[in-house]
């Protein structure tokens, strides 16, 4: 089981989990072939939205890869790359800035997340769970 944090604006990921769908990479399938089933996906989001939201910097969904079928949506003319995901109910978003992580811990940390995929230690991802679901 491997710890994942993928980098989309909260107006994405909530549409993602409204339906149960992991998206990466604007669509791309990539990132998504580098998760198998069972391991937890983190979702950071920078932004509000995409192009015009305001800034956010928080942790804002996490589950569990529920298999490894990676497949194809068609949406008019964009056709992205999606997976199954099973999402924590009830989740707390979270100011990345408010748990003092190994991933913030050096100088310019936010030019790996430019990356939209990044694999998370177990401490932090443990740290992120925690503030996440803490009620």
């Amino acid at each position: 089981m491997n710890h994942w944090l993928g980098v989309v604006c909260r107006d994405h990921v909530r549409r993602g989990t409204e339906r149960g769908i992991a998206q990466l990479g604007h669509g791309k399938r990539d990132g998504l072939a580098r998760l198998a089933a069972g391991d937890w996906l983190v979702y950071y989001s920078p932004r509000t939205s995409l192009r015009d939201g305001d800034p956010l910097q928080a942790f804002t969904a996490l589950g569990v890869v529920a298999d490894d079928e990676i497949w194809q949506a068609h949406e008019g003319n964009f056709h992205p790359w999606r997976r199954r995901v099973d999402y924590l109910a009830d989740v707390t978003e979270t100011p990345i800035r408010s748990l003092g992580l190994e991933l913030t811990a050096r100088p310019g940390w936010g030019a790996q997340l430019r990356r939209g995929l990044v694999p998370l230690t177990m401490d932090d991802f443990g740290r992120i769970h925690a503030a996440m679901v803490a009620q």
